[in-house]
């Protein structure tokens, strides 16, 4: 089955992203209220349980111990390679690998920390900046001057590209020295319904981690031919409660959680981020991981 459908959930997830960055909390103020206090205390540099706040993320990438570093992923038919950040564990046996699906923000800093923190939990964690090429100069998300011409790039990206990107990102993460062939896949906003479709039509993979993936709920016909996990918020006006309870219904083996909290809670970028909800959805991400990849 082609992607056909998917250029129609990739453009709304987008349009919702750009909309939800201007929603203000509503009758559960209260509540926001004290995750809000709590996560004032959660995204200092060097904080070792959630990933540090947008304008932290730079200054903990810099202090990391672990080693990072870009690396270009040739993609057959194109003639610019997708600029890719790989961060390996401190560990001395094979590990396992999982590719980190961007937001509709690009390739941002502050994914590159997720990326970071999961490679201190053990995995070897592969970001693909899937905009490159489409940049000024044919150049990646850096290129790029503002966050809203990112959105406008990624939007613009057809399902056949995003498709022929993450291929060639699986099979260079199948090839890595240090890793083990196991690979996931975990992806946030738009990443997060990219990684849904991933699981549904992407060979080799483990196990995927979908983040409030917008137009999920829309496409309950996708079947995943892996373990899926699932965090949405219960806040989420883009993805109301009814089209989860749709999705598990359509798929009873996927594990769904929804955390009292709104679109975004686990990126402190626009206003949404909720420390309690974030962690707790990053401690079930990871004991889903080491149960299915190790």
């Amino acid at each position: 089955m082609k992607l056909v459908s998917f250029l129609t959930m990739v453009a709304w997830v987008a349009f919702s992203a750009t909309v939800l960055a201007d929603q203000k909390p509503d009758v559960h103020a209260e509540h926001a209220l004290l995750h809000s206090q709590a996560s004032t205390q959660s995204t200092s540099v060097g904080d070792e349980a959630l990933p540090p706040g947008e304008e932290n993320a730079k200054a903990a990438l810099e202090k990391s111990p672990r080693h990072g570093e870009y690396v270009d992923i040739k993609v057959p038919g194109n003639s610019v390679p997708i600029r890719t950040w790989v961060v390996y564990p401190e560990r001395k046996d094979k590990a396992p690998v999982i590719i980190v699906i961007q937001e509709i923000f690009g390739l941002s800093d502050w994914i590159r920390a997720v990326a970071d923190q999961l490679a201190e939990d053990g995995f070897i964690a592969v970001a693909p900046d899937l905009i490159c090429g489409k940049g000024p100069n044919n150049g990646c998300t850096d290129s790029v001057a503002s966050r809203d011409d990112v959105v406008k790039l990624v939007r613009a990206l057809t399902p056949d590209e995003v498709e022929a990107r993450l291929n060639a990102t699986r099979e260079y993460a199948l090839k890595i020295p240090a890793g083990n062939k196991k690979i996931a896949t975990v992806g946030y906003c738009w990443g997060g319904l990219v990684t849904w479709v991933s699981a549904a039509r992407l060979a080799n993979l483990a196990c995927a981690i979908c983040y409030y993936g917008g137009g999920m709920t829309d496409a309950p016909g996708e079947t995943p031919k892996c373990p899926v996990m699932c965090h949405f918020g219960e806040w989420d006006q883009s993805i109301p409660v009814a089209g989860v309870d749709r999705l598990k219904a359509a798929h009873p083996d996927i594990e769904v959680f929804i955390y009292p909290a709104d679109h975004g809670f686990n990126c402190d970028q626009r206003g949404a981020y909720d420390a309690i909800s974030a962690k707790l959805a990053r401690e079930r991400t990871v004991e889903f991981l080491r149960e299915n990849i190790g």
